[in-house]
């Protein structure tokens, strides 16, 4: 049994992050895996789950939810075996620091080490990131810029907006994935939620699904391909 779990979707979902664990477990069990997609809500005690998803929201619950994040001991979760995808926000309280209102400088959950302190400006706009030889597409809206500590490796390249704000995009660490691309990602890049099946399994790959998804994602790559991107694309996708 495969369990996903969205952590605090009051806190924490503000763009439609519901979405990846709705991709995640369809895609799973699309290859006959056992699947159980649980929901840890504010007020509620933390599910044990195999994978944690957490999304985007505003500086005021993204305080709270790392409040109640480490009275859960989120970080002894992953120590155990637990993987976790984070998406915006997600991504910066992972971190030994983040800033939100303005200057002020609050503790992360520690779990990566890297510090995002506010931009000078927000980034908006359409997201373009190289990750491995494949693209990931999507939508960037943030106002921080995410330093990784020594050894901390980002998630991706970015092509096309700004990300870390070092021409990176997030970080990857020892079960933990994490990227500023906007809300439920995982629909627009199936092929990532694909790879995140092949780590939570142990599987090596899996066999192309012909989906929406698919048919979607591979539309828009041609899109960016006619407007001169030519960012490399893994073979055999869709």
């Amino acid at each position: 049994m495969l369990t996903i779990a969205q952590v605090y979707p009051e806190l924490l979902g503000t763009y439609g992050d519901g979405g990846n664990g709705l991709v995640l477990a369809e895609r799973a069990r699309r290859r006959d895996v056992e699947v159980r997609l649980v929901t840890s809500r504010f007020g509620e005690p933390l599910v044990d789950a195999d994978i944690y998803l957490l999304g985007g929201g505003e500086d005021g619950p993204q305080r709270l939810a790392v409040s109640l994040l480490r009275e859960a001991s989120f970080r002894a979760r992953i120590d155990d075996g637990a993987t976790v995808f984070a998406v915006c926000a997600g991504l910066q309280l992972l971190g030994t620091s983040f800033s939100v209102e303005g200057d002020d400088e609050f503790a992360g959950l520690g779990v990566v080490d890297a510090v995002t302190r506010r931009g000078a400006r927000r980034a908006v706009g359409d997201f373009v990131t190289v990750v491995g030889d494949t693209i990931m597409v999507g939508f960037e809206n943030h106002g921080g810029m995410t330093n990784r500590g020594d050894g901390v490796a980002p998630f991706g390249a970015v092509q096309r907006g700004r990300g870390n704000g070092d021409g990176h995009d997030g970080f990857r660490a020892n079960r933990v994935w994490a990227t500023y691309a906007h809300g439920p990602v995982l629909a627009l890049n199936p092929w990532l939620a694909d790879d995140l099946l092949c780590e939570l399994l142990g599987w090596k790959s899996v066999e192309p699904l012909a989906s929406v998804a698919d048919r979607l994602y591979n539309e828009r790559l041609r899109v960016l391909t006619r407007r001169g991107n030519r960012s490399p694309h893994r073979p055999g996708r869709g």
